[in-house]
């Protein structure tokens, strides 16, 4: 612990909503994330989105210093209704069949094997539970942890590990319970591409991604989030997305903060903001190539937090999405929400600490989307 903070108020406590029925989803084994054994390897590769990450998550909350600023609720599964406000009726069917036939590989590294459908309902209720925990006013600082992730999960089709869009039910409840303007503020290493698809053409959501730039990765994924994927119809100029350069660190994402999300969310001025919150964008995780470290997830945090006091009254909903390496993940939450909660001083020391970063290519990247965005979006034309 490197500083004693003061007991938090009831003001300053982030309710977290969280059943251990998500630890059900098992996605296998094979060469890293694609269920393959070539029968030459002794030992395979557990699936990256594996139940451990989120056990770590889970004790690190109930053990770790920033224990004392939780309140644990619950979680419940989602019904079908429910689910059909983001997706339609169709995947929805496919998954239920999937399920009934006990397992299925949606599409590529993407299994749904026994147990993982009460799971996807599960994560699913969770997330609107902990949503409606602030639209009743019963809280203003929620974090839904769960499993599977669901930031990819588009509204006819999974994708990358993904099957049901928990924050884009979330949202969709939001919108559906008077708020005008949701914004979602998507961290994951990479792009929120599900959310943006069940809002891309709406002038109510503004999704924006920070993300390593890899593009379309196949047909479950073929948006590739690019500066000019920008919305459509009324929702043209309402998803922006952040393409990084691979490597880009705790100055750059801070800068991309600071630049670009900052000036974009204090013109749309939401009503509740969403943070889809993935740790692949950290140094070590196998999945991502972006080196935050504790250091960058805090900052972000802070500056969320800053921007829900000044444009939502304080509303924000953090919603769990990547993250796979076992122990750095757990710790780079906990700095994310001590971000969030505004602790000035650091409850936790980095295990790892130092990575070396270059932001000078990073910079000059967020400086050209800086000028894209001021140049084709109409809304933000005078940032």
């Amino acid at each position: 612990m490197d500083h004693l903070q003061s007991p938090p108020s009831p003001q300053n406590l982030i309710h977290v909503f969280y059943h251990e029925g998500i630890l059900a989803h098992n996605a296998g084994t094979g060469v890293f994330d694609s269920g393959f054994d070539p029968g030459f390897l002794e030992v395979l590769d557990g699936h990256p989105e594996n139940s451990d990450r989120v056990r770590n998550m889970v004790s690190i909350l109930r053990r770790g210093p920033v224990k004392d600023y939780i309140k644990w609720h619950g979680g419940r599964r989602a019904e079908i209704s429910e689910l059909l406000s983001f997706h339609t009726p169709e995947y929805i069917e496919e998954l239920v069949q999937a399920n009934r036939s006990r397992g299925k590989e949606i599409c590529a590294g993407t299994f749904l094997n026994p147990g993982s459908w009460d799971a996807c309902l599960l994560a699913a209720g969770t997330t609107l539970l902990a949503m409606k925990h602030i639209l009743d006013q019963h809280a203003k600082l929620s974090y839904a942890l769960v499993r599977p992730p669901g930031h990819h999960a588009q509204p006819s089709q999974a994708d990358g590990y993904c099957f049901l869009n928990n924050a884009g039910l979330a949202i969709q409840l939001a919108l559906d319970s008077g708020c005008k303007r949701v914004a979602a503020v998507d961290i994951d290493v990479h792009y929120g591409n599900g959310t943006a698809e069940g809002f891309y053409r709406s002038n109510n959501v503004l999704t924006i991604s920070l993300h390593m730039s890899h593009g379309s990765w196949g047909p479950s994924h073929p948006q590739n989030g690019t500066i000019d994927e920008v919305g459509e119809g009324d929702g043209f100029g309402y998803n922006l997305n952040v393409p990084l350069p691979n490597g880009t660190g705790d100055e750059g994402y801070v800068y991309a903060m600071n630049r670009l999300v900052v000036p974009a969310l204090r013109k749309f001025e939401p009503e509740v903001i969403v943070l889809v919150a993935g740790q692949d964008s950290s140094a070590f995780d196998p999945n991502g190539r972006q080196c935050l470290t504790m250091t960058g997830y805090h900052k972000i945090g802070q500056i969320i937090r800053t921007l829900a006091d000044l444009y939502s009254n304080g509303r924000l909903l953090v919603v769990q999405e990547g993250g796979y390496h076992v122990t750095y993940a757990a710790y780079c939450l906990h700095a994310t929400l001590e971000g969030v909660l505004d602790l000035q001083d650091r409850l936790l020391s980095d295990p790892i600490a130092y990575y070396p970063e270059d932001k000078g290519y990073s910079i000059k990247v967020i400086d050209a989307i800086e000028k894209y965005w001021r140049d084709s979006i109409p809304f933000l034309k005078e940032l």
